[in-house]
């Protein structure tokens, strides 16, 4: 063979290795997939500030939200939940080290911002801004910087989900109290309204008035809000934050869910005890409302584990709410990405107690 056939063997079989996809696609260490076919999936992206407010720990949220960017199609992603606190302080130049940061909250809001942009114009992501968003430290003032870092126009996939809006604290329109709607052959039409922290009689209204308007009537609604159960299923009755008015959660519940008959699941997070048992990560009850159908009520929030407020930020846990086929049964599975990426730890990576793996029935 002389040297030209010689060279151009070369140069083939090198591309051809360079471009074959089993030998380019990436074996991944541990592989999630639907339970089911036909089934849709949801993710649940807890409380991510112990994440974002330590420079050293950004680097577990940003994995959480590129695993969920690189399975929006094996899992069928339809939508992206976060419970919210974006953020430990909304508005403070120096970080209180090293119980409450060590970067400045404009640090957190960019890194944030960051994060959640690997999903843009891919999926909607849907948040609930926590007390961490408000004021300066914890919900002092009624000020946030939300509204900056996430407005309306940055995520194309909300054009075609965002239904409505509600005034913020501020009077004016944004993501803070907003609602979207996803549609599925086998569930129908979803409604998911999302509010804000500890939300005022008039944010409770307009979601009631919208789940029950001609719209929206016989939609499934899923109601979003960050702060309103316990881990042992009591609803929380009264907060100690400034900013006013506000509702806590037994309010939520009698003034909104309770009177409304097609609100069936509530996601909320905020609670956290720094023990590491799992089981004060997570909450859930189920009571009837005034049309007499199952309300199912969840909390899921990992600050605390992972070494506690001072940790990694949450040991990279987030949760899988997978909707079968029937149309009425969400099966639920907490899963953390962190341990899942090596062989190592892949073993760790599902929690697979009752209260992290269940079945919820919409009846």
């Amino acid at each position: 063979m002389n040297i030209k056939k010689r060279l151009f063997a070369l140069i083939f079989f090198s591309s051809t290795a360079l471009f074959s996809p089993d030998l380019s696609a990436q074996k991944k260490a541990d592989q999630v997939d639907l339970l089911g076919k036909g089934s849709f999936s949801m993710v649940i992206l807890p409380d991510p500030q112990n994440y974002v407010k330590y420079d050293y720990n950004q680097p577990v949220f940003e994995l959480m939200t590129a695993w969920v960017a690189e399975n929006i199609e094996n899992l069928n992603i339809n939508a992206v939940i976060c419970t919210g606190d974006l953020v430990d302080q909304n508005e403070s130049l120096i970080p209180l080290y090293p119980r409450y940061a060590n970067i400045s909250s404009t640090a957190q809001w960019e890194f944030v911002s960051k994060a959640f942009s690997r999903l843009d114009h891919k999926v909607p992501y849907i948040i609930s801004p926590g007390n961490h968003d408000y004021g300066y430290t914890r919900s002092e003032t009624d000020h946030t910087n939300f509204p900056k870092y996430f407005p309306v126009d940055r995520n194309s996939a909300w054009k075609k989900t965002l239904v409505s809006v509600c005034n913020n604290r501020k009077g004016m329109p944004t993501l803070e109290n907003s609602a979207f709607e996803l549609q599925n052959e086998n569930w129908g039409k979803i409604l998911i309204i999302t509010s804000e922290f500890a939300p005022r009689d008039e944010v409770l209204n307009w979601a009631k008035e919208l789940a029950a308007s001609t719209t929206y009537a016989n939609h499934k609604v899923i109601f979003l809000t960050h702060s309103y159960l316990t881990w042992d299923g009591k609803r929380i009755e009264k907060e100690n934050y400034k900013i006013s008015p506000a509702n806590d959660g037994q309010q939520i519940w009698d003034k909104l869910l309770y009177t409304s008959k097609n609100i069936r699941l509530l996601i909320s997070g905020h609670f956290a005890i720094p023990d590491e048992n799992f089981e004060h990560s997570v909450g859930l009850r189920t009571d009837k409302n005034i049309a007499g159908k199952q309300v199912h009520q969840m909390m899921f929030n990992a600050q605390a584990l992972g070494g506690g407020m001072s940790g990694n930020g949450g040991d990279g846990w987030l949760r899988l709410l997978e909707f079968q086929p029937d149309g009425k049964t969400i099966k639920i599975r907490t899963y953390s990405p962190l341990f899942g990426f090596s062989p190592t730890t892949k073993q760790f990576a599902w929690r697979k107690a009752p209260y992290d793996q269940f079945t919820l029935v919409i009846d």
